[in-house]
Order: structure tokens, then sequence, then C-alpha cells
């Protein structure tokens, strides 16, 4: 597991977020700091040096309350 980024805002029912410098995968897995999951990578955009990248969220999870958390990629 190493670190993705941080959700910087929500849109159209993503969460988007800012990289922390690491490659993001598309498709993959993304877990808040209590491990449990969050949703899937569905888009990475932006700058090269420091890409955003988007996460259709798991049913069970709220956008909203994620904004300013950490996200870890699995």
């Amino acid at each position: 597991m190493r670190r993705a980024g941080s959700v910087v805002g929500t849109a159209q029912g993503l969460l988007v977020c800012r990289t922390d410098g690491a490659d993001v995968d598309i498709g993959a897995m993304v877990l808040d700091d209590s491990l449990a999951e969050v949703g899937r990578v569905v888009d990475v955009f932006g700058p090269v040096e420091n890409p955003f990248f988007a996460v259709s969220p798991a049913e069970d999870v709220h956008p909203p309350r994620l904004v300013g958390e950490r996200l870890y990629e699995r």
C-alpha cells in the first residue's frame, strides 16, 4: 500500500484528488486512513508533475465527508 494523494473536492459524484507526486493507476482501489475501501480511480488528468485523479466512490461512501482526507492506493 502506498500514499496516493488527498481529496480536494467533489464533482459530478466523483472525488477529485491531487497526487502526492506518486503515479496513480486507473482502476486501482483506494483506501482511507482506516483502510476502508473508498472507491476506484477512473481518470488521471492535469499537469504531468503533479496530476489530479478522479475516484468513483463505493456505494456506502459519502464523497463530501472525505474532502481533505488522505487516500492510499492498494
